[in-house]
């Protein structure tokens, strides 16, 4: 296996920890200064940078070099299920290997984005008091009783 992808996808990873571990040690209500917040974007950028275009670089260079998947290698499957109708078989489209790598790639994106969302969510709304919810008359009025 690559070591460069698996060192950058594990590396994306315990970066994406570490804002976990700051979010939960930082007060929500404290402002940052300036120096936190160039720091933070330039954080954010470099775990972005590594997030997407490293990882999926490492991963296409892995896939042509080490695993050979090129556009002329074309998938049979098991037992040929995968063969295709222009050799033979029974399928009706060609899959390559690249097509493979390619899917592969369009993952890792989709995995990055999914957990840059929560991530963002998360820092978003963390802090934010949860209200109590308050029995309601058949009005939508709450039901409170003055003292």
């Amino acid at each position: 296996m690559n070591q460069a992808f698996l060192f950058s996808f594990f590396l994306t990873l315990v970066l994406i920890a570490a804002i976990v571990v700051v979010g939960k040690r930082r007060k929500a209500d404290r402002k940052a200064t300036w120096g936190e917040a160039i720091f933070g974007a330039t954080y954010v950028f470099a775990v972005m940078f590594i997030s997407f275009g490293v990882v999926p670089h490492q991963w296409i260079d892995h896939a042509d070099k080490n695993l050979g998947w090129r556009k002329d290698k074309v998938i049979f499957g098991p037992f040929d299920i995968l063969k295709p109708k222009a050799f033979g078989g029974q399928f009706p489209f060609t899959i390559s290997f690249e097509a493979v790598r390619d899917i592969v790639v369009v993952v890792i994106h989709v995995f990055y984005f999914v957990v840059m969302g929560f991530i963002f969510a998360w820092w978003q709304k963390r802090g934010a008091v949860k209200t109590k919810e308050v029995a309601t008359s058949t009005y939508g009025r709450p039901l409170v009783r003055k003292a």
